[in-house]
């Protein structure tokens, strides 16, 4: 990777605000709270975001740390290259990216699925089933179409990226506002009964999808090189969003479980926006609203995933990882146009296969991210035996206990999703998602290999 970056800094403070928590607070809560409760009832549920929290927060903090000591493109590859040699920062990497991609993925369903809430008679055009899911043309087309239009904002810049960002981050943060205090002011607290559902086995089934609902704060560090913020500003932010994001989703949690019981939850087709309606007296403009809301949600996640997942790619192609022609910076735009249309590909396939692929892709993104969290840990225990001197603008405490607990709990987190676990990954969807993008990560990583370029490792100054 070049010395000299051919990225522009172009993000403040703002910018980098609604960059990560606009991805972790994205649009899952909204599709997805009434699935937590029905697993682990209302405090289970809590708890088990606690869980999820609590884990991100110590990756987080090694995150800060690293961020601020090396703020390239590329974040995880970076880290990891330093820290554990050329191929376990390709696994690392790779598999963040497959936790990126997975969001990108999962956004390309949730929006046909919402817009079919709000409109539904538009479904036309039967082509197909997919695991009991029907397949219908308008429903592949919403997402089709909207995938190719979120690719192209990308392309243009990522200036213009989070100024898109910030409009949505704003609505979606006062749309979720309006819920809990809705359901603090008109909700019954007997509706969050059952507080817990299928014991330790029903929290840990939430505590492993958290992962996917957290992720975001990981895309700091892939866009640091165009961060024009102090480099201690960078760790400490990140550790802010990531405490924001857990207080987020534990009062969502408990604002939806006031207001509606668990046999309304049961039957609702989308929870969040009827528990909406229950607290604005039944009306149905204050779904649409929450709805409106989850549609900005579904953009920032959407949007900020772009970003991460581009520049992984792009990191990894300068280095010889990945094939050159993924390495390419637009020279108009700054931006990594040939990582971007990539993933575009990718992901506009993925309506093709249905509704299902919301669990899917969380469940198999979650593994994966993961399985990155845990070697960005011991990359961050790594660095500090072997180089205690390097600058570290954000310097983290207790190095040692910081460090084991990431590792530890990650570990934890990945056994759960392993066959025998109470959280295992389905066989063929979750293994297969897992499984496909090893052989693709593999493919790549040899026509890299014999590829005529330089295997560099990545630029630390």
């Amino acid at each position: 990777m070049s010395k000299n970056s051919n990225f522009d800094k172009v993000l403040n403070k703002g910018d980098v605000f609604v960059l990560a928590f606009g991805a972790m607070i994205g649009w899952g809560w909204v599709v997805l709270s009434g699935e937590w409760i029905q697993r682990a009832g209302t405090l289970g549920a809590i708890i088990a975001f606690a869980i999820g929290g609590f884990v991100v927060l110590f990756v987080g903090q090694a995150y800060a740390e690293l961020t601020s000591a090396m703020p390239k493109c590329g974040g995880e590859q970076v880290f990891s290259y330093r820290a554990l040699g050329r191929d376990a920062s390709f696994i690392c990497t790779w598999a963040i990216i497959l936790g990126y991609v997975s969001v990108i993925a999962f956004e390309t369903v949730a929006l046909p699925t919402v817009i079919q809430y709000i409109f539904p008679n538009y479904v036309k055009g039967y082509m197909y089933n997919v695991a009991g899911f029907d397949i219908y043309f308008t429903w592949v087309l919403v997402g089709v179409v909207s995938s190719i239009a979120i690719s192209i904002v990308n392309y243009l810049g990522i200036k213009t990226a989070a100024f898109l960002q910030g409009v949505l981050t704003v609505i979606i943060t006062l749309v979720g506002l309006s819920l809990i205090g809705g359901s603090f002011v008109h909700g019954n607290i007997a509706n969050a009964q059952p507080l817990f559902k299928d014991g330790i086995g029903g929290i840990i089934s939430v505590a492993v999808m958290t992962p996917f609902m957290y992720v975001g704060f990981d895309v700091i560090p892939q866009a640091a090189e165009e961060m024009n913020i102090p480099f201690k500003k960078i760790g400490q932010i990140l550790i802010l969003y990531v405490v924001m994001a857990v207080i987020w989703y534990a009062m969502i949690i408990f604002g939806v479980s006031l207001a509606m019981s668990s046999s309304q939850i049961e039957t609702s087709g989308l929870v969040t926006a009827d528990a909406m309606a229950n607290v604005y007296w039944g009306s149905p403009l204050a779904s649409k609203i929450l709805i409106f809301g989850g549609v900005a949600g579904i953009l920032t996640s959407w949007n900020s995933f772009y970003v991460g997942g581009s520049r992984a790619i792009y990191s990894m192609a300068a280095c010889g990882m990945l094939p050159p022609f993924l390495s390419k910076l637009h020279p108009k735009y700054k931006t990594p146009s040939n990582a971007i249309i990539l993933i575009g590909i990718i992901t506009t396939l993925v309506p093709f296969l249905g509704e299902n692929m919301l669990v899917w892709l969380s469940n198999a993104g979650g593994f994966s991210i993961v399985i990155s969290y845990s070697m960005v840990s011991l990359s961050f225990i790594v660095l500090r035996k072997t180089e205690p001197d390097m600058p570290r603008p954000y310097k983290v405490k207790n190095v040692k206990l910081v460090g084991a607990i990431s590792v530890c709990m990650c570990i934890f987190l990945g056994l759960m999703y392993l066959p025998g676990a109470p959280a295992s990954l389905v066989w063929p969807y979750e293994w297969g998602i897992i499984i496909t993008w090893a052989i693709l990560g593999v493919i790549f990583y040899v026509w890299a290999k014999n590829s005529d370029i330089e295997h560099n490792p990545p630029d630390y100054d």
